[in-house]
């Protein structure tokens, strides 16, 4: 059976479709040397993808992205954009999946913030005898939420909302395109998973087409595998067909006011580099009626 061209979600009925019964998950390994092609690795020239399927029967697709004249630490892997493309289109939970490569300790730290994220079935298309295994098999003596939360504390795919609002401005020019893109990030932040720092925010971006794309910052408990609000939302432009970031024209932060992370300076950085022409404003999220005009332009 011809492949479909790859994509970065199927539908739960097509992915029936396209595999035998009862055999989604086995359908995985076969969807990820397509999905290589998706990948935007033009440093390393070393493409991954991860193919994974969620409690909806929707399978998601992840590719690695890197930014050159950037650190490394700025770089999208393809773990970390399988769960935000989850994230992005509320799929609560990741049963399985496959990966063209091993995954680094990097992701494997990031995948604990998914709920029973031990149970997650693996399989790795590069091994000489793939076959799935859960991720407690990968990382074996774990570190994560169940460590520093209590139980009852939304962890990353399941639903939350942060309580952040946005006062209103003293000065309204119905400037339609730019409320709503402030609204798209308000909304990021307040589904941002920032348990750790207490920190939540989002970015939303508007292409030259007008589509708009929004992502939302991700914390780990090991801290340095998070994922910055920005990057998350070039997982959207990626996974929504965006094309060059060039396209990219404008461009919204919201943070919470007073917070021990702070976003804005490594978003400027990260839009300087691949949209230098992006116009950019940044918002500060109270929980308060009062009014604050943009802190940056």
């Amino acid at each position: 059976m011809e492949q479909p061209k790859p994509r970065f979600v199927i539908s739960a009925s097509e992915a029936e479709s396209m595999a035998q019964p009862s055999a989604i998950a086995k359908l995985l390994p076969s969807l990820v040397s397509s999905a290589q092609s998706l990948a935007r690795p033009p440093i390393s020239n070393f493409p991954v993808a991860a193919v994974g399927v969620g409690a909806s029967g929707r399978i998601f697709v992840g590719v690695n992205v890197e930014f050159p004249g950037l650190p490394f630490h700025h770089t999208i892997h393809a773990e970390q954009f399988l769960v935000t493309n989850m994230s992005i289109h509320a799929e609560t939970r990741l049963d399985s999946f496959a990966v063209s490569a091993a995954p680094c300790g990097h992701c494997r730290q990031f995948l604990q913030e998914i709920r029973d994220a031990t149970d997650i079935q693996l399989l790795v298309t590069s091994h000489t005898n793939p076959r799935f295994a859960p991720l407690s098999d990968f990382l074996s003596h774990h570190f994560g939420p169940h460590d520093l939360l209590p139980k009852s504390v939304p962890l990353l795919l399941e639903p939350r909302h942060n309580a952040l609002s946005l006062p209103i401005p003293e000065n309204t020019n119905n400037n339609l395109p730019s409320a709503n893109l402030k609204l798209a990030a308000l909304e990021a932040a307040n589904n941002s998973h920032a348990p750790y720092s207490a920190s939540p925010s989002g970015v939303a971006l508007l292409d030259s087409k007008g589509n708009v794309y929004k992502g939302s910052y991700i914390e780990s408990a090991a801290y340095n595998p998070s994922l910055g609000p920005l990057q998350a939302a070039v997982v959207a432009f990626v996974a929504g067909g965006g094309g060059e970031y060039e396209e990219i024209v404008a461009a919204v932060l919201v943070e919470k006011e007073g917070a021990v992370i702070k976003q804005e300076h490594t978003v400027r950085l990260l839009l300087h580099s691949i949209a230098p022409h992006c116009h950019f404003k940044a918002f500060l999220a109270t929980t308060s009626s009062q009014s604050d005009p943009p802190h940056s332009t």
